[in-house]
C-alpha cells in the first residue's frame, strides 16, 4: 500500500507529555478526565493541544509545532498552568511517572470510543494492565530520511530510555527495573521495538500486511517506541518513560531533538548511518529498563561495550555544535544534571527505603515535582 509522508520542515519540533490524575488524599489514581475537560471547555473553549488518553484516569499535552526544546517546555507549562487548577478543585493532582506504584488495573474506566474499545477487546488482560505514561518527541524529517532515521535511533536507545526511567514500582512492589513501563508496553501487539528496514516501500508493504490481516485498522496503531508519523512527516520518538519536573523534561527533549537532527545532518553529508543488529538492541533496552544509569551498553555490531554514562559524556560533547544550532545549548546542558541529582527511579527509591515503602509518601513526591 502507498502511505504518504507529509512534507514538514526539517527540525521542527512537537511533545506529547501523558499525565496521571491522582486523588489528594489518598494518592490512588482517579477517574476524573472526564470533568477535567468539561470544566476547561466551558472555561478555555476547545483546545487541540489537550487530549483524552486510553483510561479515564490520564490526560495528554501536546505542543505545537516548535523550533527547539524551549519552546516546546513553555507550550507545555501554559497547559499544565491552566489544567492543574481545574484538577485540584476535583479534589486531584497531576502525576508524572512511567507507572503508580499502587493502583490496580480493574478500578480503572475505559475512554469511549472504537479505537479503545477494540484495543481492549482485542488485548484483553494485557490491555487492561496498560497504567504506564510517557513522553514522545516528534522531529520533522525528509521522507527519504526516515527510515534509516529510525533504525540508527536504536543506537541511543538506552541513553533515552535510562535517563527518563520513572517507573520502578508495580502493584505495590518494587520490581527492581528501572523502567517497567518500557517492559509493559512491548506486550501490545505492534508496540515495541521497531523494525529494521532500509526502504520506505518496506514500511509500506509492512503496514499492508498488518491491516490486510486485521492487525491494525489505521497506520497509528503501529505503536513502535520509533516510528514513522506519516501524517505528521516526523518521526516519532516514544522511548522515554514520563518525566516529572521541567528541566527533565527540557534535557530529554533537547537530547531526543539534537539526536535526530545530528542524524539528518550526517545524511546530508552522504553518511551512511550506523545500526546494530536486533538482538544487540533488545539487548540494550533490557539492560536500560532493568539497570537505569548503572547500565553497561553495547556500543556496535562487533560487541564492544561501555558503561552507560561514560559513554552519554561522549554523546552531549558530539552534539554540542547541534545544540547551538538548534538554539537549545542551556536544555541539552541539562541533561548532566540527571545522574547529579539522580533519575526519578533512584530519587522515588530513595522516599521507600526512608519511609518503609510509603507509596504514597512516593506518589507525593512525585506531583511535589512538577513545579
Amino acid at each position: 500500500m502507498a502511505i504518504d509522508f507529509a512534507s514538514s520542515e526539517r527540525d521542527t519540533l512537537g511533545v506529547e507529555w501523558e499525565m496521571a490524575l491522582v486523588d489528594r488524599q489518598t494518592r490512588d489514581l482517579v477517574n476524573a478526565a472526564d470533568p477535567v475537560f468539561e470544566i476547561y471547555l466551558a472555561r478555555h473553549g476547545e483546545n487541540p493541544h489537550l487530549h483524552r488518553e486510553l483510561l479515564r484516569n490520564s490526560i495528554e499535552l501536546t505542543t505545537r509545532i516548535c523550533g527547539n526544546s524551549g519552546e516546546a517546555i513553555e507550550d507545555l507549562r501554559g497547559l499544565v498552568d491552566q489544567v492543574r487548577p481545574i484538577a485540584r478543585e476535583l479534589g486531584a493532582d497531576l502525576y508524572a511517572a512511567g507507572t503508580h506504584p499502587f493502583a490496580e488495573w480493574s478500578e480503572q474506566q475505559l475512554t469511549p470510543g472504537h479505537r479503545y474499545e477494540e484495543l481492549i477487546s482485542r488485548t484483553q488482560w494485557w490491555g487492561r494492565q496498560m497504567l504506564i505514561w510517557g513522553v514522545h518527541v516528534h522531529v520533522g524529517v525528509r521522507r527519504e530520511h526516515v527510515v534509516p532515521i529510525v533504525s540508527a535511533m536504536l543506537n541511543h536507545y538506552p541513553h533515552l530510555l535510562a535517563l527518563s526511567c520513572s517507573s520502578p514500582a508495580w502493584s505495590g512492589l518494587d520490581t527492581s527495573y528501572a523502567s517497567t513501563r518500557a517492559m509493559m508496553f512491548q506486550q501490545l501487539p505492534t508496540a515495541g521495538l521497531p523494525f529494521q528496514f532500509e526502504r520506505w516501500d518496506q514500511f509500506e508493504a509492512y503496514a499492508g500486511d498488518l491491516l490486510k490481516t486485521g492487525v491494525i485498522e489505521d497506520v497509528t496503531e503501529i505503536r513502535w517506541d520509533v516510528r514513522p508519523a506519516a501524517h505528521l512527516g516526523t518521526v516519532e520518538v516514544r522511548i522515554s518513560d514520563c518525566v516529572s519536573t521541567y528541566d527533565e523534561m527540557r534535557a530529554l527533549v533537547a537530547l531526543t531533538h539534537c539526536i535526530v537532527a545530528d542524524l539528518g545532518d550526517r545524511l546530508d553529508a552522504g553518511e551512511t548511518l550506523p545500526t546494530m543488529p536486533p538482538w544487540h538492541v533488545q539487548e540494550n533496552k533490557w539492560r536500560a529498563a532493568r539497570y537505569g544509569l548503572d547500565a553497561w551498553i553495547i556500543l556496535d555490531d562487533r560487541s564492544n561495550e561501555r558503561l552507560l554514562l561514560d559513554d552519554l559524556t561522549d554523546l552531549l560533547e558530539r552534539l554540542a555544535p547541534v545544540a547551538r544550532r538548534l538554539g537549545c545549548e542551556a536544555d541539552l546542558a541539562l541533561v548532566e544534571e540527571i545522574p547529579r541529582r539522580g533519575a526519578s527511579y533512584q530519587r522515588q527509591r530513595r522516599i521507600a527505603e526512608a519511609t518503609g515503602s510509603d507509596w504514597v509518601a512516593v506518589v507525593d513526591s512525585v506531583v511535589a515535582d512538577l513545579q
